[in-house]
């Protein structure tokens, strides 16, 4: 079954990378039922997984996957994840996310998707008959957060026998003697007998995965029982002068070194493919390493990557004698991880080192070169397996450590922060110790885990952590070293997220100058520079500003080869948005529809970056007037960041205040207030609780405090976010503007009308200094402060002003807006609040 392309149906069978059931399975019949007895037990109403534990090769993965077919019937959904590399289980999980209805992780990213599908199967809905199988799951710290525990059935198949510390344990022991002798009568038929059948399970100590790499060598062959036996004494005792460990039984390694003499003589070049395969990590090996890494590669390997006839010929008698196994269609080829210890013990220390190296080479030498490109990310997924088993994070080579920083930076890409996280604090221990503390990979490698933390909403300690790093590349590297700039220019984003806006836009200007100076202005450097200063100019409310830097950078990357998709989508929104909020939300409406429409056909309706053009799309049709359409989008937009990111997410946060700014304009408002009740405790701990965002977001609460009676109420709290916000950011800014504007109708809602007027009349001239005309802050201001000069007896200045704001209204939001039509009808108008991203 392939993965799936949209939700599956109510009441459709779900049977996902299960392996091919064992024509040749014997035995086991106690283990079966034990299982099934143990797995089906229930504790305070949630079934307990149930682990299968024993030494490598005694059948625990074919014994689950016995079980799995066999109780098919059992189940409605059945889930196969391969859990060896802790890295690549939540991938696994994600791809369960389309076929239990939920978004795809190409949307949403990795560590989104997976925490959906095991609330999901928490929930029993739509599946409560549900199984999944954990195998090969060595460390019980790795996984353990990842097992659901809901009305489903969960199997771990491990070699670690601290499982039973966590969940209830079967042993699985090798065969007895008569399941042995059963097994090599199913396996070879009359071709051996039962006398010989009992020779042989006894030679290789009953351990099933022997006994199948015998009989298919056997099979293979037509060697005779004799004869094998026979040499298999002889490579016994020299097998068992390397002291191997009791883990890895001598019958066993006896055996795979028997197939691996008989390829030695004939094809070498095989033997030292297979050798170079044992130091990659035990899950499937790109085919394709060996082709777009073989310029790359060291010079055991050259003359046989370099030939392509070689190469093929090697893969073929590999396949041919089982020692590694290939799947055509997904072009991979798997060496088991036994065999993998075996050959790598028998190795030499000199050997050892070499071919690692030259696999930490085949690595970085075949992975793409720009992990922000969505079209290579299956690559890099592939590679990723091997990272840790290999040892690259180890190799001081420049293309090694490069490539595991692209690593990461695609495992950030793709919204997967905990697991990028983890390697880079790896990476930073292990490359500071080798090469000090400040070696430009490591000081690189700090700034990448400022970007995850600023992702995990760690502001506080991304700020710290950046600070220190780009001082150190600064005394280090230089000011204007490639890496110093971006440094800088990622240290201006944790500046953004403690609300430190001006000094962001400085840090963004000096970094822009020393890209622009050295690479010129369209450079991708220099336009991600711009871009973020562009950010800057937008949250100081400079929109002109930020508006034409957007353009530029937009038009350039709009028309470049090779621009990816969400870096596109993200420069599109945010033109728009700052069109909108220079005051143009008629043409900002339809740039954001443009963009969204492009987000959903380009990337999906639930991609993270589609989804922030939701959201200012249906801002964009709320400040249009189109109240109905904003509100459908908006509602939906919040569900999915709420089901992706939960509630304390920054995206989360700002869908929540938007969809409350909707609620309200369109007259709910106790599920208005509602839904910002329920956002606004989150800032404080994600923002800081003196970050402008977490002062404005009590704007919009005192506004439907006031539209609820509580005028008083409303102006004692906007007074204090008036003041918080124009220290913290000045009181001309579009926050602190916004807050007096509210300010101004609270008092006039207490009856204090001279107040209402004064405070009308500063914040009017603030507004006029800081926007043109026509930009809505100034529009809604004047229609506020000419009832406040009629209510002070000034009926002749409130006329005029009246009709010319009328006026100027109709012209920009249109006469049939609903805010025109509230200022002719001689109502009171309000701003709020909405969260940009940072």
């Amino acid at each position: 079954m392939t993965e799936h392309s949209q939700p599956m149906t109510p009441g459709q069978k779900i049977w996902e990378r299960v392996p091919k059931r064992n024509p040749n399975f014997t035995g086991r019949a106690d283990l079966l039922t034990a299982l099934r007895k143990s797995i089906n037990t229930v504790t305070a109403v949630v079934a307990q997984p149930q682990a299968l534990q024993g030494l490598g090769g005694v059948g625990k993965t074919q014994l689950a996957i016995e079980y799995a077919w066999q109780y098919r019937d059992h189940y409605d959904l059945v889930w196969w994840v391969s859990a060896d590399q802790p890295l690549l289980v939540p991938s696994v999980l994600a791809g369960m996310a389309q076929a239990l209805g939920l978004p795809p992780a190409t949307s949403t990213g990795v560590e989104q998707a997976t925490q959906s599908v095991l609330r999901t199967l928490e929930s029993g809905a739509p599946y409560r008959r549900w199984l999944l199988i954990f195998d090969n799951a060595e460390e019980p710290e790795y996984i353990k957060d990842f097992i659901p525990r809901g009305p489903g059935h969960v199997l771990i198949t491990s070699r670690n026998s601290r499982w039973s510390d966590h969940e209830p344990t079967i042993e699985v022991d090798v065969f007895k003697r008569e399941e042995s002798i059963a097994f090599l009568a199913k396996r070879l038929g009359d071709a051996i007998a039962q006398q010989e059948a009992d020779l042989l399970a006894d030679k290789l100590g009953d351990l099933p995965l022997a006994l199948e790499q015998a009989s298919a060598l056997l099979a293979r062959t037509l060697m005779s029982v004799e004869e094998y036996v026979s040499l298999l004494d002889e490579q016994a005792s020299r097998l068992l002068s390397l002291e191997k460990a009791p883990t890895y039984p001598q019958s066993m390694t006896a055996a795979w070194q028997l197939s691996v003499a008989q390829l030695e003589d004939r094809v070498p070049a095989a033997v030292e493919v297979l050798r170079c395969c044992a130091f990659f990590g035990p899950e499937p090996i790109p085919r394709d390493v060996f082709r777009r890494g073989n310029r790359a590669v060291g010079p055991r390997l050259m003359p046989i990557l370099s030939d392509p006839i070689e190469l093929t010929n090697a893969l073929s008698n590999l396949e041919r004698l089982a020692l590694v196994k290939v799947e055509p269609s997904a072009r991979t080829l798997q060496v088991h991880r036994l065999n993998q210890a075996l050959l790598r013990d028998e190795t030499n220390e000199k050997d050892r080192t070499e071919f690692r190296h030259e696999v930490h080479l085949l690595l970085a030498g075949s992975a793409p070169s720009d992990p922000d490109d969505t079209t290579k990310w299956s690559q890099f997924d592939e590679l990723a397996a091997h990272l840790e088993p290999s040892g690259l994070i180890d190799c001081k080579a420049p293309i090694a450590r490069k490539f595991a920083l692209n690593l990461v930076r695609y495992l950030y890409v793709r919204g997967s922060y905990r697991q990028a996280q983890a390697l880079l604090n790896q990476y930073i221990t292990r490359w500071t110790e080798a090469s000090g503390e400040r070696h430009s990979d490591v000081l690189v490698a700090r700034i990448h885990l400022g970007l995850v933390q600023l992702a995990l909403t760690m502001y506080v300690r991304a700020d710290e952590l950046m600070k220190e790093t780009v001082d150190q590349m600064i005394e280090s590297l230089g000011p204007e070293h490639p890496e110093t700039l971006w440094g800088k220019n990622s240290y201006a984003g944790a500046l953004r997220g403690r609300g430190d806006f001006l000094r962001a836009r400085e840090l963004d200007a000096e970094v822009y100058e020393g890209y622009r100076r050295l690479h010129g202005e369209i450079d991708n450097n220099s336009l991600r520079a711009r871009n973020n200063l562009a950010l800057d100019f937008a949250l100081t409310s400079d929109y002109i500003e930020a508006q034409q830097i957007f353009q530029e950078v937009y038009l350039h990357r709009s028309v470049t080869e090779g621009v990816g998709r969400r870096v596109l989508l993200l420069t599109w929104t945010n033109l728009s948005r700052a069109v909108r909020l220079s005051g143009k939300c008629q043409i900002a409406t339809d740039m954001a529809e443009e963009a969204y429409t492009y987000g959903v056909s380009h990337l999906g309706d639930d991609h993270p970056i589609t989804l922030r053009a939701a959201k200012d799309f249906a801002i964009s049709l709320r400040r249009s007037g189109r109240l109905t359409e904003a509100l459908e989008l908006m509602r939906d937009t919040h569900t999915r960041l709420f089901r992706l990111y939960g509630d304390g997410n920054a995206d989360t946060m700002a869908a929540a205040i938007a969809l409350s700014n909707a609620l309200r304009a369109a007259g709910e408002f106790e599920e208005a207030r509602e839904t910002a009740q329920r956002a606004l405790p989150h800032y404080p701990g994600v923002f800081g609780d003196d970050h402008p965002f977490t002062h404005a977001a009590q704007v919009n609460v005192a506004l439907l405090m006031r539209l609820d009676g509580e005028a008083a109420a409303a102006r004692e709290l906007n007074e204090r976010c008036l003041a918080s916000l124009s220290e913290r950011i000045g009181r001309d800014h579009d926050y602190s503007l916004t807050c007096a504007i509210n300010l101004q109708n609270d008092l006039a809602a207490l009856g204090l009308h001279e107040q209402a007027r004064l405070q009308g009349e500063e914040t009017h001239r603030l507004i006029q200094a800081r926007f043109n005309p026509d930009h809505y802050l100034g529009l809604v201001c004047a229609a506020n402060l000419a009832q406040d000069l009629q209510a002070t007896g000034m009926k002749g200045e409130s006329e005029r002003l009246l009709t010319e704001t009328s006026q100027r209204l109709g012209a920009v939001m249109g006469r049939d807006h609903p805010e025109t039509l509230a200022v002719l009808a001689g109502e009171r108008l309000n701003c709020d609040f909405d969260p940009p991203p940072i």
